[in-house]
């Protein structure tokens, strides 16, 4: 009884105070032992985290039909809301008017869109911020005010007039921007004064006249007049965009790829570059239609160009990044070293230079400048446009092509009801309706992003 090694049900192998253990039958050698010192052998090693995005694209088109489900479960709705409304006013227009897809119909939804598109290029970049400017309708008349002016009755150079128009919507844009984050005053009693306000100065600009008429072949009545007859500009405009889009999906796969990133593989580039080339070169020839419109419009160029260079500063740029991480959380933003009263002086100042530039071609439409340009529903046309193609009213979510997918929409909507003769107040009616239904999208998006924990 003495020898404790040898009781009934105890371990030979169990370890001893005294540092010495017994092996018995069936005991691995190399089992470890306290006393002794002896370290367990590694477990083997586990297997790396794989992207779920890698395995989306290894398993084809159904693994992007699943990452597309689950998005849309999540609340990632992106553009798909406003691409579903304009397939659907094309179908419901075009079954009231075979005309609504004619040649004439697209050229004048293009031309129409350009100034207030530009305009809601700036609001595009407000709203990221999680703020709102009123003042944007003002501002296209200042715009065209100083611009007519100065061309008119001083017989200032074209260019010299139109320079000094975007300079002027610059400054005030900027002013608001320092009354709103050096002085702390809310953007939107700021903008507001400043629709009223530069209301007033839009008037004295002008005087007792109440309308000047632009020069005749001059830049501004040009922007919305001038078309390029010549059926090669249209072809080339769409194949520099369809080069232009495949470059910037290379440029960003590679770039991705060599930062050990998940990429987009060649074929998935070469099939959106194919959607994006059929949609180019068809409205291409549409716009080239001998019976129709009258080729490719200045004013749908310009539109474009602003668009192009502003997505390009908004995602390419460390300014872009700025102003979605002040619109995501300003603290934060603040506190990882960014200027937040920088960037937002910056961006008010970009809104008031293209809400004067988007004045021009008011003006060029209109004829000429007037006490009453921009008011009306301009400044809702505009802000319409940014949140029904997609940008968020509750910031830092949004991209710079929402104002031209809000702003086809729109005017969609205005060409359509145009012609089949129905009257304005139907008009307003339903486009508000569809502001509305923009705005509850986006709010049950974030709602379904929170739930989902993707917000």
């Amino acid at each position: 009884m003495s020898d404790l090694a040898k009781t009934p049900g105890t371990s030979a192998g169990t370890p001893e105070t005294s540092g010495t253990s017994a092996k018995t039958p069936g005991a691995s050698a190399e089992t470890p032992q306290v006393s002794t010192g002896k370290t367990a052998e590694a477990p083997a090693a586990p297997l790396p985290a794989v992207d779920p995005r890698l395995l989306v694209r290894e398993e084809g088109l159904k693994g992007y039909w699943s990452e597309f489900t689950r998005k849309v479960r999540g609340g990632e709705l992106g553009s798909l809301p406003v691409l579903v409304g304009l397939i659907v006013i094309a179908i419901v227009f075009q079954l009231q008017n075979s005309n609504f897809l004619s040649a004439s119909s697209v050229a004048n939804i293009a031309v129409y869109s350009s100034g207030l598109g530009i305009m809601a290029v700036g609001i595009v970049f407000v709203l990221l911020l999680g703020e709102i400017d009123l003042s944007v309708g003002s501002l296209a008349g200042v715009g065209a005010a100083v611009c007519v002016v100065l061309n008119v009755r001083h017989g200032w150079n074209d260019w010299a007039a139109v320079l000094a128009a975007v300079f002027c919507g610059m400054v005030i844009g900027a002013l608001h921007g320092f009354f709103f984050a050096k002085i702390g005053m809310p953007a939107f009693v700021v903008t507001l004064a400043g629709f009223l306000g530069w209301s007033g100065l839009q008037e004295w600009v002008i005087g007792g006249e109440g309308s000047i008429n632009t020069p005749s072949g001059g830049i501004v009545e040009n922007l919305t007049n001038y078309f390029f007859e010549d059926k090669a500009v249209a072809y080339g405009v769409a194949l520099v965009a369809v080069l232009a889009y495949a470059f910037s999906l290379l440029v960003d796969s590679r770039r991705r790829g060599a930062a050990g990133l998940p990429a987009r593989p060649t074929s998935e580039i070469l099939l959106r570059t194919g959607v994006i080339a059929v949609l180019c070169f068809a409205v291409a020839y549409v716009l080239n239609e001998p019976s129709g419109a009258r080729g490719m419009p200045l004013a749908l160029v310009l539109f474009l160009a602003v668009l192009v260079l502003a997505d390009f500063v908004a995602r390419r740029t460390a300014f872009g990044r700025q102003v979605f991480a002040v619109g995501g959380n300003p603290e934060a933003a603040r506190r990882a070293g960014i200027g937040v009263d920088r960037i937002r002086i910056t961006v008010f100042a970009l809104s008031g230079m293209l809400g004067a530039f988007g004045g021009l071609f008011i003006a060029s439409l209109s004829g000429g400048a007037t006490k009453g340009l921009g008011g009306g529903n301009t400044l809702m046309l505009v802000i319409a446009a940014a949140v029904i193609g997609g940008t968020s009213l509750f910031g830092g979510r949004g991209k710079v092509w929402s104002a031209l997918l809000g702003m086809i929409v729109i005017q969609s909507i205005q060409q359509g009801l145009n012609m089949i003769g129905m009257a304005n107040a139907i008009q307003y009616m339903i486009t508000g309706a569809v502001l509305l239904a923009a705005v509850v999208i986006d709010s049950v998006s974030r709602r379904t992003q929170k739930t989902a924990g993707r917000a």
